[in-house]
């Protein structure tokens, strides 16, 4: 048993009944930074809902890999949700991006949960929304953006996502979420700074405010 002041911020619409039962069931976790928390095939025993930190979901073709959301705290992996409505085996890789905790509840008692307190729904209906808003995005960047803007668009993205600005990432983080090569950053990069859109630091990158 818990008692957490996250679940009573992030439930409380719930009531007091809710909050209760969840903090039974559920338990709060710590996890390292560049730690694999899942991966395909893998079977899931817990949906998280993330606490602090940032968590990055995504998948590989041909060691390629395709990225699909970052978490951020308050939110949920959608992707595991979606996974316990089919045998509850994972299709995707999540892997922990800097420090994080999260409250994981156990499958099973998610499933009870839902089924007595039915405005948990609009929880995960909002987290599905928010995901088909930011898939969206990330296909108009890809069909209708220069490589450049899909560049720096992805690093306010990590800036916004962690709450830090300089982000620390590196030129082969950002080649892989965008599916291009280490190279091709690294030119870019060099163009965005020549145009006065960001500041290279020597582990980090620096968006500049429009003014």
């Amino acid at each position: 048993m818990i008692n957490n002041q996250f679940i009573t911020e992030k439930f409380g619409f719930l009531g007091s009944e809710f909050i209760r039962e969840l903090e039974k069931c559920s338990v709060i976790t710590d996890i390292k930074s560049k730690t694999e928390i899942v991966r395909p095939g893998q079977r899931i025993h817990y949906v998280p809902i993330l606490i602090k930190g940032s968590v990055k979901v995504f998948t590989l073709n041909e060691g390629r890999e395709l990225l699909y959301y970052y978490m951020k705290p308050g939110e949920s992996c959608i992707m595991t949700f979606a996974s316990i409505f089919k045998n509850c085996i994972s299709s995707v890789y999540a892997y922990a991006e800097e420090s994080s905790k999260a409250l994981l509840i156990p499958v099973s008692s998610l499933l009870k949960l839902m089924n007595s307190f039915p405005g948990m729904n609009n929880f995960f209906y909002n987290e599905y929304d928010g995901r088909f808003t930011a898939l969206m995005n990330m296909v108009n960047d890809a069909v209708f953006h220069k490589l450049d803007t899909r560049v720096l668009n992805y690093i306010s993205q990590r800036a916004v996502v962690t709450g830090y600005n300089p982000v620390k990432i590196t030129h082969k983080d950002i080649a892989s979420a965008l599916g291009t090569s280490r190279e091709v950053v690294s030119r870019v990069l060099k163009k965005l700074v020549n145009e006065g859109k960001i500041i290279q630091h020597k582990t980090a990158i620096e968006i500049i405010a429009e003014e």
